[in-house]
């Protein structure tokens, strides 16, 4: 390893970026290679989750919903990091990271028996590399080394990919986390959404640190920071990030700058320490214009497919909620006998209470 002076880690790091504002490519090294349909993917894949996530906020409004974490102007990191992944990798979620694992193949209906408690909301199909969505913050990082030690010593190729948000690289098991991949060099990528606000904690007051991506350092791992509105520079990021983790090369730690539109969740208001100002800065950053300026250059898309996407995913939205609502309820005998093979007697015996 090359030395460097001890000054390199005070100095701030530039975001990666592929793609302006404009929908104009600046860094044409890091472009991710991409043929048209699957650029085409990408933004259908953007578009839809932006409007399950309104319909999803209207549905906890109407109660139909229980918790519910809005993800609108995530899009980027959400899609990208995933899309950049092999459907066999896997992903350890966080509680706002459920657009990952439905892209890696959870059942839409199945996220919505999640957000309503349902334990078949839980039951994850076969060959569906995911976790559900921890709701303590940081402790999907360790179920992530469990699993990333397990590819290591197997000699398999396969991946993990954890998220957390600013607030989550506070807690003792991010830093743990970090630190164990580096001394056993896991095959593992740990994807920081930054969006500014760990509820109405501002970055400025989390951290002392220049940046998320700069903690990495400590650990013996890459670290990475990527402008988290541009999903082909996550797409690249991850992308790189993997090949390393897949060659034997360690961990990489990438810190996606984003900004998140909606509120912290449905309980949370926003605008008591956010400002029109900054939403209005982030908004002209939005990942779906960008890339959709790019494409429409390419001749690739147009409003009306925008248009068109919105009405699919509103019908398989309306489509989805109804099967979850059809579920059979649960009930307590029920939830007892799911838990083992052979009910204890201590437990037949509650059962028989609830019948």
């Amino acid at each position: 390893m090359s030395k460097v002076p001890y000054e390199v880690y005070t100095e701030e790091v530039e975001a990666l970026s592929v793609l302006s504002p404009d929908g104009e490519i600046v860094n044409e090294a890091k472009m991710p290679k991409l043929t048209d349909d699957q650029l085409k993917e990408i933004m259908y894949r953007m578009v839809f989750t932006r409007t399950w996530d309104d319909r999803a906020v209207n549905l906890g409004r109407q109660g139909r919903l229980g918790f519910y974490a809005p993800v609108s102007g995530q899009e980027a990191t959400m899609v990208g990091s995933e899309f950049a992944l092999e459907k066999d990798d896997f992903i350890c979620p966080g509680y706002r990271d459920m657009p990952q694992i439905v892209w890696h193949g959870l059942p839409l209906y199945q996220a919505f028996l999640y957000s309503r408690g349902h334990q078949e909301g839980g039951r994850i199909p076969e060959g569906v590399n995911v976790l559900m969505p921890q709701i303590i913050i940081g402790a999907q990082i360790l179920h992530a080394m469990g699993i990333a030690m397990g590819y290591k010593l197997k000699k398999q190729k396969q991946v993990v990919i954890t998220y957390t948000g600013d607030g989550g690289s506070s807690e003792g098991d991010f830093y743990e986390g970090l630190n164990y991949a580096g001394r056993f060099k896991l095959p593992v990528i740990f994807f920081v959404q930054n969006n500014g606000y760990a509820i109405t904690t501002p970055f400025a007051k989390q951290t002392a640190a220049l940046s998320i991506a700069h903690k990495a350092v400590a650990a013996g791992i890459r670290g990475v920071k990527v402008d988290g509105m541009d999903v082909l520079a996550v797409i690249s990021a991850v992308q790189e990030a993997a090949e390393l983790a897949r060659n034997g090369e360690g961990a990489t730690l990438i810190e996606g700058v984003t900004y998140r539109y909606r509120p912290h969740s449905l309980s949370d208001d926003a605008t008591k320490y956010r400002t029109k100002d900054e939403e209005g800065e982030w908004n002209a950053k939005d990942p779906i214009t960008r890339l959709g300026k790019y494409l429409e250059k390419k001749g690739l898309w147009s409003e009306e497919d925008t248009a068109r996407v919105k009405e699919e995913a509103k019908a398989k939205v309306n489509e989805e909620i109804k099967k979850a609502e059809q579920t059979q309820k649960m009930t307590v005998p029920g939830l007892i006998d799911s838990m083992f093979e052979q009910t204890p007697k201590h437990l037949e015996e509650q059962k028989a209470d609830f019948q």
